[in-house]
C-alpha cells in the first residue's frame, strides 16, 4: 500500500495532510531498506501493517499496555503503537515476520511451537519479539525488578521463571498462556 495515498474525510473532501506535514524517512525493517514519504502523526505500528503489510505486530490496546504491538528497534523492545514513524529515520526495526532465516525459525518460534505457548496467537509475535529483547537485555546485564539487588552489576543476568515474568510483564495474554511462555523462553535461555 502507498503510504502517500490520498486520504478523504467521510464528506468527501481531502484529508491528507500538506507536504509541511510529511517527511521523507529511511528505515531498515527486517533487514531491507524502506523509504517512504510519511504523515507525522503516523505510528510505526500503522507503517508497519498498512504501508509494509507486515502484519505480525498486532493493534491491541492502542494505548501501550497490551504488549501486541512489540517490535525491536535498533534491539530494544517498543511498543509500536506509540511510536511516530517520523522519529525513526535511519533506524533498525525488526518484527517477528523478520525473525526467521528463510525457513528456519528462530529459536524462540520453535519453543513457543514446541511449548505450545499461545492459545489464540493475537499477543504471540509481541510476545516473541519482547522475548527476544528479553534475551539481549538479560546478556547485557540490565537489571529488572526481580534481579537480586546483590548480583553484580553488569553481569548477565540469571533468567529465572521470576525474571522472566517480570521481564515479560508488559505483554498481556488474554488465553492465559503465562506459564507456556515462561517454559518456552526458559528452553532458549543460554
Amino acid at each position: 500500500m502507498d503510504s502517500s495515498r490520498q486520504d478523504h474525510d467521510a464528506d468527501g473532501t481531502d484529508s491528507a495532510p500538506s507536504a509541511a506535514y510529511r517527511s521523507e524517512v529511511t528505515l531498515d525493517v527486517n533487514g531491507r531498506p524502506h523509504t517512504l514519504l510519511i504523515d507525522h502523526r503516523r505510528t510505526l505500528l500503522d507503517l508497519l501493517r498498512e504501508d509494509l503489510d507486515l502484519v505480525g505486530a498486532k493493534k491491541g490496546c492502542d494505548h501501550g499496555q497490551c504488549g501486541a504491538c512489540t517490535v525491536l528497534v535498533d534491539g530494544r523492545r517498543v511498543n509500536s503503537c506509540l511510536q511516530l514513524a517520523v522519529a525513526l529515520d535511519g533506524r533498525d526495526v525488526l518484527t517477528v515476520e523478520g525473525l526467521t532465516e528463510g525457513d528456519r525459525l528462530h529459536p524462540l518460534q520453535r519453543a513457543f511451537l514446541d511449548r505450545d505457548a499461545f492459545q489464540c496467537g493475537y499477543c504471540t509475535p509481541g510476545q516473541i519479539c519482547s522475548a527476544v529483547g528479553v534475551l539481549a537485555e538479560a546478556a547485557a546485564g540490565h537489571p529488572s525488578h526481580a534481579t537480586d539487588p546483590a548480583a553484580p552489576p553488569k553481569q548477565p543476568a540469571v533468567l529465572d521463571a521470576a525474571e522472566i515474568r517480570e521481564r515479560l510483564s508488559g505483554n498481556l495474554c488474554r488465553c492465559g498462556a503465562y506459564p507456556r511462555i515462561v517454559e518456552a523462553v526458559r528452553d532458549v535461555v543460554p
